[in-house]
Formats: structure tokens, sequence, C-alpha cells
């Protein structure tokens, strides 16, 4: 980007994206835009909220690539053994790793029932107790609590805490500082770690067992890395960190909400030709790929209500002009 174009881009996020901590623009392998906002630095590491559910994906697929997990069509049951169903429950027993992944999941709450998840001593058994109910009838179901499941299933087929796992398996090779575990005691915690400026860690259960859906800390650069990442079909540095095949199916369309399409627990934003997807987290955090382009754009934002549409942001006064 020429002087003029990157002095309008900021100005646009000064006045109508208040909240963006950091952006990083990548094309054709070169940064052609980084800058940060608010104070924020470079090394400073940000909550990311739902981008963490597709992390969570890019950690099943490296479970399965080990063979930890065979495949997305074991059933969810099959990871709890200890696990006692209550009486004429029976949607539970065909729920797959494939309905978690998708959001078709069924569950037996029309809101997430927070409270009683995060006041819990064991949450992954806490949200056991509400999958199910009447039918599996595949229909697109948003949670974010729900993808706790998601978290003891690999803790349970990998044998290690999902911190250590990511560690060893995403983060280490890809030059990301892991995070620290993160205890969360009570609701004022929980609210300070979602709208506190500098955060760092990653949010656990009593049980030790790392948040699937929202909770992790990371900074712009390593968002940009998951990008760069995924752009490469799983290569890093000639490692092949996660297979090509899980790339693909991830980033391809298995479900939807209303006008967008939805992979394993990616976005797809180019429902014809799955060459643009993103992980998109509250507040305007978001892991933009968009292959035809060659182009990846990571940005972190603070938690705000509302934030304005980062797709919007990309598409109309990034993307034209790099």
């Amino acid at each position: 980007m020429n002087n003029k174009k990157t002095l309008e881009l900021e100005k646009i996020i000064q006045e109508d994206y208040t909240n963006i901590a950091g952006i990083i623009v990548i094309k054709n392998n070169d940064i052609v835009f980084e800058n940060y906002f608010n104070d924020y630095k470079k090394n400073d590491t940000i909550h990311i909220a739902s981008v963490t559910k597709s992390i969570l994906s890019i950690l099943v697929g490296i479970a399965i690539d080990k063979g930890f997990i065979k495949n997305t069509e074991q059933n969810v049951l099959n990871f709890f053994p200890k696990y006692v169903l209550k009486k004429r429950e029976r949607t539970i027993q065909n729920i797959t790793i494939r309905h978690l992944l998708t959001m078709t999941a069924p569950y037996k709450f029309k809101s997430e029932p927070y409270t009683r998840v995060y006041s819990s001593d064991d949450w992954t058994k806490s949200v056991l107790d509400l999958l199910g109910g009447k039918t599996l009838s595949g229909d697109f179901k948003y949670t974010t609590i729900g993808l706790q499941v998601l978290s003891g299933i690999l803790a349970n087929a990998t044998g290690q805490s999902i911190l250590d796992f990511a560690s060893e398996n995403l983060f280490s090779p890809l030059g990301i500082k892991s995070p620290n575990n993160l205890r969360i005691h009570n609701k004022e915690e929980h609210f300070s770690f979602l709208k506190d400026k500098y955060v760092n860690g990653w949010v656990i259960d009593p049980k030790s067992i790392n948040t699937a859906g929202w909770g992790l800390t990371l900074t712009t650069t390593d968002m940009a890395k998951i990008g760069q990442l995924y752009l490469n079909k799983g290569k890093w540095n000639n490692s092949q960190i996660i297979s090509s095949k899980w790339i693909t199916e991830s980033t391809k369309k298995h479900s939807q909400l209303n006008d967008l399409a939805y992979g394993y627990l990616w976005w797809i934003i180019d429902n014809q030709e799955n060459d643009c997807f993103s992980a998109i987290g509250d507040g305007g955090n978001i892991i933009y790929v968009n292959r035809l382009e060659n182009v990846i754009i990571a940005i972190t934002s603070q938690f705000m209500p509302r934030a304005k549409d980062r797709i919007e942001l990309i598409q109309k006064h990034i993307i034209p002009n790099i």
C-alpha cells in the first residue's frame, strides 16, 4: 500500500473501527500493512473470543492426523465412557464430532446457560448434560459453551491438556508463545477478562480443561501465522503441521446460518469456490484468508458490543487497495 492509501485506511479505522488493537495485511507472502492502535503494541496479546473455536478445529484436525481420533464421525460419548446417560435419553448417543464442528449438534436450551455451566465444577460434564434433546435435526445452532465438549474430547483422546497439545503441535512449530493457563473464579473475573485492555492466558475450568469456544489470547502476529498456515495448506517452513486434507475439509460448506456458510468452526465467505474463509470472534477479531488474492488479514480488537463488521472493512477498504 502506498502512503496515501495507508493514511486513508488508518483514518477509516480511527473513525469507524475505534476498538481495533492491531491489523496485519499480508499479500503474496509480504506484509503490506501493519499497524497498532489504542496504545497496543506488536507483542501485546488480546482475547480473540470465538476465533478460539477455529483454533480448536485445527487441534481436532491434528489429533485426527496423529491417530488420537479416528475421524469426525466418531460418537461424542465414545470419549466419555464413564458418563451416565439419563433415562430415555437417545439423541445424544448419535451425536458425532462432526455435529460439534459444524454447529449442528442439538442442545436442551434456547439461550446459552452461561451461569449454570461456569458455576459448575466440571464444565464439560455440565455441557454433556445439556447436549441432546428431542431430535437430531441437523439444524444450525451456534453455541459457545456447547463446544466445551470438544475440549473434553481432545483431552481424553490425546491424554494431554489442550494447552500442552496445542503448544507441542501448533504453537511451538509456528513460533507462537504459549499462553499460561488462566483460572476464572467468579463473574467479576470473567467480565474483567472480557473487558480489560491487557489480558494473557487461556481460560481453564476447575478440572483444568481449556475453553473451546472462547478464552484464548494471542497477538495479531500469532493470528496472521494461523492464517498463513491455512493459506499454505497446512505447511510451515517445509513442515506439514496439519494435513492439507483437513484444511480443505474444514474450510468448505457443511452447514449454513442465513446467507453465511459454515465449515468446521470456520466461516466460509465465498460459498461458491471455498476460496475465502475466516475465523471470526466477538468484538471484531478476525483471521481472513483469501486464496484467490493470496491475502491474509489478521485483526485483533478490544471487546465492544455490536462492533462494526470487519468483513466490510476488509472487502471495501483493504482488498481493493493492495
